[in-house]
């Protein structure tokens, strides 16, 4: 069962940042000059995602306009000259074919996974946070789905944490079984530091199978309210086998102001026409 789709759910307020969130989504923030849910898109169609899908609120139809063709800014860039820039808008638009659908209610995370259903159908998915940006040589969703190929079960990322930070996080209690691959026994949303079964944390990059829809549907509201993601791969775990793998990459929680500006900064360095500039710019802290 070939992993051909990916939910990313993108109906988030973006509280956290406003003001600048008040009329622009909070995914369409750039890092740098590249939207970060572009990067995130990216990450898929690097891992050979064929469909990405949406799970939009109200005032998020930038997001999937900005995947679309734009004739009007082309023309007025081919008339100026431009002829890269139209190229790289070009790219953009045939990135990957794009689908949404609506989360009318926030829910929590677990819902607007249920939310992708129809779209998804019966075959395995990814699920790909957009707060969460993994710098990495493999895609971090390529390594999970090479691992789903294998076994044929669910994978989500790792990321060991410091024990005062689990309490920000679902948790798994688990075996290695190889290295970086974990056979997961359950897992806990956001447990107090003292009743964590583990610092492995779970990170926004999974690949399901379908029965996670099942689970979800009959899925009572957990902490704050919501329909949570992790409870539902807690009976997931119960009824069939799942597997946790530590990714290898850096990830930027760019849901959090400090982690944007870390990300930020770290794609800058890694541009040639910037690299040096900002080096030089940061060495004048030091100084």
């Amino acid at each position: 069962m070939k992993v051909k789709k990916a939910v990313i759910p993108v109906a988030g307020l973006g509280t956290r940042f406003l003001p600048a969130t008040k009329t622009v989504p909070k995914e369409l923030l750039p890092i740098v000059d590249v939207p970060s849910i572009q990067y995130v898109v990216q990450e898929a169609v690097d891992a050979g995602i064929e469909e990405i899908i949406f799970v939009t609120g109200r005032g998020k139809d930038a997001i999937e306009d900005h995947f679309d063709e734009a004739p009007e800014l082309e023309q007025i860039l081919t008339d100026r000259g431009n002829t890269e820039m139209v190229k790289a808008l070009r790219r953009i638009a045939e990135m990957i074919e794009v689908v949404s659908v609506r989360q009318k209610r926030p829910l929590g995370l677990g819902h607007a996974v249920l939310c992708a259903r129809d779209l998804v159908g019966g075959e395995p998915f990814a699920v790909m946070l957009a707060d969460d940006l993994v710098d990495s040589e493999v895609p971090c969703v390529r390594q999970l789905v090479d691992i789903f190929n294998r076994k044929e079960e669910s994978v989500i990322a790792l990321m060991q944490v410091p024990l005062e930070e689990v309490h920000q996080y679902g948790v798994i209690e688990g075996k290695e079984i190889e290295q970086r691959i974990y056979e997961i026994q359950r897992t806990v949303e956001k447990p107090v530091s003292s009743e964590a079964p583990s610092r492995m944390a779970i990170i926004g990059r999974y690949v399901l199978r379908p029965e996670i829809f099942e689970i979800l549907q009959k899925q009572p509201p957990g902490r704050g309210g919501d329909i949570q993601l992790t409870d539902g791969l807690a009976q997931l775990a119960r009824r069939r086998k799942m597997f946790g793998c530590v990714f290898a990459g850096e990830r930027y929680d760019i849901g959090d102001k400090f982690g944007f500006v870390r990300a930020t900064v770290a794609y800058a360095l890694k541009r040639p026409d910037l690299k040096d500039k900002v080096t030089e710019y940061l060495r004048s802290f030091a100084d």
